[in-house]
């Protein structure tokens, strides 16, 4: 064949830009509410204290302070669609910052103007329409958490395997506020996922990517793409993808490897027209760490004293409910690899450990651990015991001692620290806890790795902050019960 039939050059394509599916801005509905609520929230409020407390001008200060409180929400993007993932302390904070400002703002206009208002008078009527504040702020986040309102249908853009990871991780955990609804591959490779194909990016940057990805995303109702960069979809074709999904009224998320860091810790910078994330380190030492360790010595101790009673309820059952000692004694692995003695409350008979090694080929877990749904070596009385998980409340005593944390990675057996490889032995980085991730997302229902990845999240992203929401939701998994076993 002659050369010239061999290869020919692509010929230009017309593209008909009336094809690309039209802008969909829609208006948040949300907004003519939450405007209103906080004019009518701060400036009636207002009115009557300053009516009360016989205050000149007391309708035109009121209206002036909540016209001037709705212009401050507005700038500090209050009302803005926020993303579902957002820190909820933030969002909890958020408004006294801006009862701050509103403070600030009218206090330099009220010196400007010569007003004669008192001003503790002044701050006191605007207290109730920061109150009202915190109080819509928290009520909608629990709407959101109840009815998962906040949820956002994302369709996921990348290779397959990029694909695969991200939308089996997203529709795997029912704790977020992320749905992957649809997927568009890059290349040819098909994803695995089971989830919707609308459409397919050519391996080199075409005209119809925008196109292809827009009609996807409203076929399938998406108002969120996720972008998961590759090889196949680089800076350029990113760049002119974000032009048209911003252009169509669509919000885009691009997908980082720093899976593993916590939000906080990320910091976004420019320098150089380079877009650079500084990721802060974890918390070691400073005042979180004292604060953390007061807080678990207190704790215990208060915790002791307090379930004394039930201590001893415990004790007696367990004593004659079969031969044995009260307490079981057991050698774990803490901070830095250093072992100590943990007690719980006997479960089991009393020669268990040496049963055990005739269980071996009947544990259900894959890595280290040994795990059996029905454990014969359970006493019955164990078993109620494992279910609420009161026979973990003697680790107080390690808490108290400085072995153990309230909240921290499950403390493992030396037997499974002799097996664990690099990563693994990064969970000893921090004291083990009473409760933590593990605890409360499913305890031995998990897979080893499943384990282990959420050990080494809590190990580099902790924070008091964090362990009191542990806390707190360490009552609800005791109260289900799910894999407590």
């Amino acid at each position: 064949m002659a050369p010239e039939r061999v290869w020919r050059p692509p010929t230009t394509v017309e593209r008909d830009h009336a094809e690309r599916p039209r802008a969909r801005n829609k208006p948040d509905p949300r907004v003519p509410f939450l405007v209103l609520t906080d004019l009518l929230g701060l400036g009636v409020p207002a009115w009557l204290v300053l009516r009360a407390g016989a205050q000149p001008g007391p309708w035109a200060a009121a209206a002036s302070a909540a016209l001037v409180w709705t212009c401050v929400r507005a700038a500090r993007g209050r009302y803005a669609r926020q993303l579902p993932a957002e820190g909820a302390g933030a969002a909890a904070y958020a408004p006294v910052g801006d009862w701050l400002v509103l403070v600030g703002v009218l206090a330099v206009l009220l010196a400007a103007t010569g007003g004669g208002l008192d001003p503790a008078t002044a701050v006191t009527a605007l207290l109730p329409g920061l109150a009202l504040a915190v109080l819509a702020g928290a009520a909608g986040r629990l709407l959101r958490t109840a009815g998962r309102r906040g949820s956002r249908r994302v369709l996921v853009v990348g290779e397959a395997a990029g694909l695969n990871r991200a939308v089996k991780l997203l529709n795997s955990r029912k704790d977020q506020p992320y749905s992957a609804v649809a997927v568009v591959p890059v290349g040819p490779v098909a994803p695995d996922c089971g989830t919707p194909v609308p459409g397919r990016l050519a391996p080199e940057p075409a005209d119809d990517d925008v196109t292809t990805v827009l009609g996807g995303a409203f076929a399938h109702d998406a108002d969120l793409v996720l972008v998961a960069p590759g090889p196949q979809l680089g800076e350029d074709r990113l760049r002119r993808l974000a032009w048209g999904l911003h252009d169509g009224g669509l919000a885009l998320c691009v997908l980082s490897d720093l899976s593993g860091v916590a939000a906080p810790r990320v910091r976004p910078v420019s320098a150089a027209g380079l877009t650079l994330l500084h990721v802060a380190p974890p918390l070691r030492r400073g005042p979180q760490a004292v604060l953390k360790t007061v807080v678990d010595r207190a704790g215990a101790a208060l915790g002791l004293l307090a379930l004394s009673p039930l201590f001893f309820g415990v004790a007696l059952a367990v004593r004659l409910s079969s031969p044995g000692p009260v307490f079981h004694r057991q050698t774990r692995h803490g901070r830095h690899n250093r072992p100590f003695v943990m007690w719980k409350f006997r479960t089991m008979v009393a020669d268990a450990e040496s049963l055990k090694e005739q269980l071996v080929a009947a544990n259900e877990s894959e890595g280290p651990m040994f795990k059996m749904r029905r454990d014969p070596r359970v006493t019955r009385i164990g078993h109620a015991l494992r279910r609420t998980s009161v026979d973990e409340l003697p680790q107080l005593l390690n808490v108290l001692r400085g072995d153990m944390s309230l909240v921290g990675p499950r403390p493992p057996l030396p037997e499974e620290v002799s097996r664990y490889d690099e990563r693994e032995l990064r969970r000893l980085a921090v004291r083990p806890g009473l409760t933590g991730l593990w605890q409360v997302s499913g305890r031995s229902d998990l897979s080893w790795q499943e384990t282990v990845s959420l050990d080494l999240w809590y190990v580099d992203n902790w924070s008091v902050v964090g362990d009191m929401g542990l806390l707190a939701r360490t009552v609800r998994a005791v109260t289900d019960g799910r894999g407590a076993y």
